[in-house]
């Protein structure tokens, strides 16, 4: 599995608190220091609590911290985040990774490896890197384009536009997996001496991987729940999601077309099993609840826990209230 689940076991620590020192959280997680960053919180704040930071800093107070909580593997349930602030933080986290993170990681790269040569090897990875830098940005800009501007109309109150969040959570991924082969494809067959460049650049290259991860885990976990909860807030009806009917249709299908030991795995999937707790569940062995879940994600286009679980929700294979909350 490429992405780690930094939530998936809940530490034994009690959550971040509005009450407690901001130095605090960064001495327990240095990685919230990006989280100050893209929530525009200003460093200089000494002694203050979290709660006096974010008051006058301007930052929705609950919205910092289950953000907080959820990177650092703690409880974020108690608190409610306001999509308005968590947009903006997504926003500035997108920016980060194509404006400099990425731009930063093809420098290094280019200050590493030979490319006198056209061709070698070298050209080819880098035409591998851009060709990832693209889809990431497509990604991202859509997000920002069509996914922020809906949440932008639900929020005014707008409740003509027909589409829902959930046409687009099913297939959401962090898209670091195409990252972590190119890590990969360097460190075991990419070989040259005087490494130092090329190993900050693969360095930059795995904190970028967890921030991917990190950051699409956010998304699905306090993002796209608090625009359900808001489309269900303003009552959409039946009649204005018609413009999904055909993807539904096609969804309706597809589930018609499995068989039952795939949604048992999709079920299973759902309530937050790994592979070998699948296996023992189903009388299975491990390989073979693994060949399952690879054609089942090459079949729905289906490739995280979180798109697996929203589609077992959306299609009734499992209850919503059979779902932790946590995983």
């Amino acid at each position: 599995m490429t992405c780690f689940n930094y939530t998936r076991m809940i530490k034994n620590y009690n959550p971040f608190t509005p009450d407690d020192r901001l130095r605090t959280l960064i001495e327990e997680n240095s990685l919230l220091l990006m989280v100050l960053a893209r929530f525009g919180i200003s460093f200089g704040f000494g002694d203050k609590t979290v709660r006096e930071v974010c008051r006058e800093d301007d930052v929705d107070c609950g919205s910092f911290l289950a953000v907080c909580n959820l990177i650092d593997g703690r409880d974020y349930s108690q608190f409610t985040v306001s999509l308005s602030s968590l947009m903006g933080f997504l926003r500035s986290a997108h920016s980060y990774f194509l404006d400099f993170l990425l731009p930063s990681i093809r420098h290094k790269l280019l200050q590493s490896i030979n490319t006198t040569q056209i061709d070698d090897v070298a050209v080819l990875l880098l035409r591998f890197f851009d060709g990832y830098v693209s889809e990431v940005r497509r990604h991202m800009e859509y997000e920002n384009s069509r996914i922020f501007s809906y949440v932008d109309s639900l929020l005014s109150g707008d409740v003509t536009d027909r589409f829902r969040i959930a046409d687009y959570s099913v297939g959401h991924t962090s898209m670091a997996d195409k990252l972590n082969e190119l890590k990969e494809v360097f460190i075991r067959h990419y070989h040259q001496k005087d490494n130092m460049i090329l190993a900050s650049a693969l360095s930059d290259i795995i904190a970028c991987n967890q921030d991917l991860c990190s950051h699409c885990e956010i998304e699905d976990k306090l993002f796209i729940p608090a625009v359900m909860c808001l489309e269900k807030s303003l009552q959409l009806n039946e009649s204005e999601a018609d413009a999904g009917s055909e993807v539904a249709d096609e969804r309706d299908e597809l589930v018609e077309s499995m068989t039952e030991r795939e949604k048992d795995i999709i079920r299973c999937v759902a309530r937050g099993m790994a592979n070998k707790e699948i296996a023992d569940r189903l009388a299975l062995s491990i390989n073979t609840v693994t060949t399952y879940r690879r054609n089942i994600s090459s079949k729905l286009q289906i490739h995280s826990p979180a798109g697996l679980t929203i589609f077992a929700i959306l299609h009734k294979l499992v209850d919503i209230n059979e779902i932790d909350p946590h995983i």
